[in-house]
């Protein structure tokens, strides 16, 4: 901006100092060489003094142009949260954005480990390309947004940085990386303990309860998974990645969206309206908790490339009285059985079809700090199958089943007793 102004002020002295006619008292102190003033401006004054108006003005409509702009970039910043990097310091820290640096790759962009040169913080770098200026606007306004979030089971962004059609990210960096490598990745040998991977799960619900309730905003993630659930040094379960979240205001209702997400995460009625909800984010913590106590993907194919869903076959130990059955064997039986059982029934809780029978995030945290009893399964004979609901075709009631549920907060219940 700074400098814009500079630029308004020596055109407009350059404009005055040129020697012209419009006033007779006007004395120049430029002095120019003959052979560089055109015979015209000689032979013609009117002709000389339409040249400078038309020159003077067109300079002070492109500054103020280039003024006009900075001020709305300024406008969108000035709220921001999270502080501006300079490129220069980005490109230093992750080495030129090396693929050696590079940690991660996800839908929105590449993600680099750096360093900072200054402070020798570490930090994680998020590369996004987005080609469209008010797009860019509206991801920026979005981000700022979620910038301001602070919450020590949320990954905290630091900063961002714009550059042309580029748009970086800044977080610190989580030194332990994903949950997912702990999970599923079969070359890492390290196994997540249960006492480990419970507070886990406690951390991450005390991070949504804030998304959904205790921010000036109500945040859906809309996101949740294992590979997006980071741990930082000492093993605490942050939740990060909220490029998918979207923000509306307490007691107002959230629009429509395109449907986004990950199968297997997605709750039936987001898929049959598109409208995203924190009860929509209690569906995919629901899978979650499956995912983490079991450790499987709550999808996968068998041999034959069929889908088979992980909340199935939880059901079927339910349903046979082997719900510790489910439980990671990776564990080798070296778990607390009450917890593991109140997770896996939560879980089913949460998976629940029906939004309104499922619980939100403050009873959830009431259940996993044990201030209220076990949700209670009533034995049932019906079954449950998401896959027909996770199709683009619609919500068919007919097409699955649920069990009953007790609960001391009230009666959650399926097609065996309506609500």
């Amino acid at each position: 901006l700074a400098h814009d102004i500079s630029c308004l002020a020596g055109a407009l002295a350059w404009v005055f100092q040129l020697r012209t006619l419009i006033s007779p008292n006007y004395q120049s102190y430029l002095v120019l060489e003959p052979s560089l003033v055109p015979m015209s401006w000689k032979s013609s004054p009117i002709a000389s003094a339409m040249f400078i108006i038309i020159v003077g003005t067109m300079v002070i409509l492109i500054v103020r142009r280039k003024l006009l702009y900075a001020e709305l970039r300024e406008d969108w910043e000035i709220d921001f949260g999270p502080q501006r990097f300079s490129y220069k310091d980005l490109f230093h820290a992750t080495q030129g954005f090396k693929n050696k640096n590079m940690i991660g790759v996800g839908g929105f962009g590449k993600v680099y480990k750096g360093v900072l040169a200054t402070s020798k913080l570490e930090i994680a770098v998020k590369k996004i390309s987005h080609e469209s200026r008010q797009g860019m606007k509206e991801f920026i306004t979005e981000i700022v947004s979620i910038g301001r979030l602070r919450h020590r089971n949320l990954v905290p962004l630091l900063g961002y940085c714009r550059r042309k059609s580029e748009l970086l990210l800044v977080y610190n960096y989580m030194p332990k990386g994903s949950l997912d490598k702990y999970l599923h990745d079969v070359d890492n040998r390290a196994i997540l303990n249960w006492a480990q991977r419970f507070q886990i799960i406690k951390d991450v619900a005390c991070g949504l309860f804030y998304l959904h309730e205790r921010w000036e905003k109500v945040v859906i993630h809309r996101d949740i998974k294992a590979s997006n659930i980071l741990l930082d040094a000492e093993m605490n379960g942050r939740l990060g990645d909220f490029g998918l979240a979207r923000l509306y205001d307490h007691g107002t209702d959230p629009q429509t969206t395109h449907v986004v997400g990950t199968m297997g995460y997605l709750a039936p009625e987001m898929v049959q309206t598109g409208k995203a909800s924190p009860l929509t984010d209690v569906f995919a913590f629901g899978a979650f908790l499956l995912e983490t106590t079991c450790g499987q993907r709550p999808v996968k194919q068998d041999s034959q490339g069929n889908q088979l869903m992980l909340v199935d076959w939880v059901l079927e130990h339910w349903h046979d009285g082997s719900l510790t059955e489910a439980v990671d064997m990776r564990l080798q039986g070296d778990y607390n059985i009450d917890e593991a059982c109140l997770v896996l029934k939560l879980a089913l809780v949460c998976l629940h079809p029906f939004p309104a029978s499922r619980p939100n995030m403050r009873q959830v945290m009431q259940y996993l700090d044990k201030d209220l009893p076990q949700p209670e399964l009533a034995p049932t004979r019906l079954g449950f199958s998401k896959l027909p609901l996770m199709q683009n075709k619609g919500f068919n009631p007919s097409a699955m089943s649920y069990p009953e549920l007790r609960t001391s907060i009230g009666t959650f219940s399926g097609l065996s007793g309506g609500r």
